[in-house]
């Protein structure tokens, strides 16, 4: 089990994580973990923990971390924002068929005002888009 072990761990944390590096090689074989750093995935701060120096190799396994990271949580953004899609879909043919009159009453106001945001934001959005795509002589 050990041998398959990374070099590295990275306990997630809010707004990155805190990096340790793995030691397996020691005397009585147990898994031992040293922070190293602490990084911020918004900022793209790397913190070394304590007085520690990081190597270049430190530096090269966190950065690889950071940007597969910020991958990661872009593509769950997307993902969410299409289970979006559904749940409003899903939401339309609870409303058309099995919605009570009481449960409308309790539903109704908060989700008109936040599809008519929404739909508000969208709009100007495809607009600045669309100004943006245009030729400069067109405009």
């Amino acid at each position: 089990m050990a041998g398959d072990l990374p070099e590295y761990y990275f306990r997630i944390r809010e707004n990155g994580a805190a990096v340790f590096r793995v030691d397996t090689e020691n005397r009585q074989r147990r898994i031992e973990m040293d922070q190293i750093a602490v990084v911020n995935i918004r900022n793209g701060e790397i913190k070394a923990q304590g007085d520690r120096v990081l190597s270049p190799a430190d530096l090269a396994e966190i950065e690889g971390w950071m940007a597969r990271r910020v991958a990661l949580l872009a593509q769950r953004d997307i993902d969410d924002i299409h289970r979006a899609v559904d749940y409003l879909n899903l939401t339309t043919h609870w409303v058309q068929s099995k919605a009570s009159d009481a449960q409308l009453d309790d539903v109704t106001d908060a989700l008109l005002l936040a599809m008519h945001d929404l739909r508000t934001v969208l709009v100007r959005k495809k607009a600045e888009r669309l100004m943006k795509a245009q030729p400069e002589d067109e405009a």
